[in-house]
Parts: C-alpha cells; sequence; structure tokens
C-alpha cells in the first residue's frame, strides 16, 4: 500500500486525522511515537531550522532532501508544504514528480505570488495569483503525480490576504473544479469564528484541511462539530517546543555555570541511543563484525 492510499484510507477511516508538523528525521520519529496520523513537512520549520525566514529562500532540492530523510525514518504518510510550487505551472510539474518519487502522500500548494511570505507574520505582503493562473497549476500537478491516490491539496489565503469570505470560497470552489482533492483555508484571526464561518458556508464536496495555528482553542469536538473539516495541521509547533525547551535549558546552564542542575530535567543520553537505535547496531556488529 502506498503511503498517499494510506492517508486517504486514514481520513475515511477516521474521519479527521491530526498531523504534526516535522523539521527533521528525529522530529518525525518523536511525532510517530506520539500517534499522530501523519507528518507535515513545514517549510516553515525547516526555514527557521537553518536560520532563514521563510520567505522562499529554501530550495526545492533542500525541502525534499528533508522528506526523504524524514520518510525513512519515519513509517507515517508525509504531507508536503510546496508553497507556491518553486515557480509556474511547469516547475509544480517538476515537483510533484520528484516529491511522489520522494515517498510523499501529498502536496500542499498555496495560491499566493513567488516568491511567497508567511502567513502569519504581522504586516506581511501577501499577493494572490490570478484564480485561472492557479488553477492551471493544480491542473499540473494532477497531470504530473503517477499514484492515483496521491493527494493535490489546494491551500487558499484569501483570509491571510484580507481579501474576505465570498473571495475565499469563489476560489476555493474554483480550485475544486480543477481537480483539488482538498481545499485547505487558512486564517490569522485570533479566534476560530473566521475559519468556522467558511467551513459551514463552504458547499464544495471536497474536504476541507486547516491550520489552527492562529487560533489554538479550535480542538478536535469543535472540529468535529463542523463535518467538513478532514485534516488538522500543527503546522509549527515542533520547532517551537525546540526553540522553548534549549531556550531554557541554555540559560540554566549559564546562569548555573554548569549542567549540575538541568541535567536531572533532560532525557539521559540512553533515551537518545534509544531513537538513534544503537541496539540495532550493536545486534549488527556482533553478527557482522568478525
Amino acid at each position: 500500500m502506498s503511503k498517499a492510499k494510506q492517508l486517504r484510507d486514514r481520513v475515511v477511516e477516521r474521519g479527521l486525522v491530526h498531523i504534526m508538523a516535522a523539521h527533521s528525521p528525529l522530529s518525525a520519529i518523536l511525532a510517530e511515537e506520539a500517534g499522530f496520523d501523519g507528518l507535515w513537512a513545514s517549510g516553515f520549520e525547516l526555514s527557521a531550522l537553518y536560520g532563514l525566514p521563510d520567505v522562499s529562500l529554501i530550495s526545492m532540492t533542500q525541502h525534499l532532501d528533508m522528506v526523504r530523510a524524514m520518510g525513512e525514518q519515519s513509517s507515517l504518510p508525509i504531507i508536503a508544504d510546496i508553497d507556491t510550487g518553486f515557480g509556474n505551472a511547469i516547475n509544480v510539474i517538476h515537483a510533484v514528480k520528484q516529491y511522489e518519487r520522494a515517498g510523499a502522500a501529498a502536496i500542499v500548494i498555496e495560491d499566493k505570488t513567488y516568491p511567497k511570505v508567511t502567513s502569519l507574520v504581522a504586516d506581511g505582503r501577501q499577493e494572490l495569483l490570478r484564480i485561472e493562473e492557479f488553477q492551471g497549476k493544480i491542473r499540473a500537478a494532477i497531470a504530473a503525480k503517477s499514484d492515483p491516490d496521491f493527494l493535490v491539496i489546494a491551500r487558499t489565503e484569501a483570509l491571510i490576504a484580507g481579501l474576505g469570505e465570498a473571495e475565499a470560497l469563489k476560489r476555493a470552489s474554483s480550485y475544486e473544479d480543477a481537480g483539488a482533492d482538498m481545499i485547505l483555508v487558512h486564517s490569522k484571526q485570533k479566534t476560530p469564528d473566521e475559519v468556522e464561518s467558511f467551513v459551514r458556508a463552504w458547499e464544495g464536496k471536497a474536504p476541507v484541511v486547516i491550520v489552527p495555528t492562529a487560533y489554538p482553542e479550535m480542538d478536535e469536538a469543535r472540529i468535529k462539530a463542523l463535518t467538513k473539516i478532514a485534516i488538522v495541521i500543527y503546522g509549527n509547533h515542533a520547532i517551537r517546543a525546540a526553540v522553548t525547551a534549549m531556550q531554557d535549558v541554555f540559560e540554566r546552564v549559564l546562569r548555573d555555570r554548569g549542567i549540575h542542575n538541568v541535567n536531572k530535567d533532560i532525557v539521559p543520553v540512553e533515551e537518545i541511543f534509544r531513537l538513534q537505535k544503537m541496539d540495532q547496531v550493536k545486534a549488527d556488529e556482533k553478527r557482522f563484525l568478525v
């Protein structure tokens, strides 16, 4: 069974699947051990990992390499965040072929112009493509895939750009007409009201995907009550958790002038060995190093 078919089946079986962002094989392993249904190969998180802003500076090669690396260490299906598709529809054709070969189960492509600016930054430049041009990108993505189960998820940034619900619905409907399997609607409002209103008004057949980063009180019960949402993506919590932990530990080490206090509050090195599968290495050494 392909990872794409696995993701589709989970949506059908569970009604709502929970996808955790990852930016490295280690974060992918931890997300799987925690019990998530899949991984979000986040462009934002990878940009942050490199210490760069999320403004189309990370190359397709860099992102692809990380998708492959995460897929090698996790059995979860991966939804690849390919931003605007790295260019026009011709670039999208190349990208979809590469991501499918890399083992991704789905791609999310958004209707911003290239280069993009990350969605949640205050006063960011949020320019959208013409609807017809983005429809061409969606059709190109569908034509390029070889696995019929590979998901093409169209993301509209109309609410992020301040264009309102009517424009978001118009664009979502047009993207469904172009063949998108699902519609991701994004919002930077601090409450779920804007997204809930969109979902209630949505009359298309394509399931909705949300990323409730800005409106964290959108919990599972509230999502399921809307009945039209198939996937919830926790879009940047892995990198934020990592930064929180490292800032705390680094500060404490310097404050205490040593690791004598903080050492008891972090995982022992044996836990890292476990995540690295060192037991298997030792077993292989006994078997093969003669």
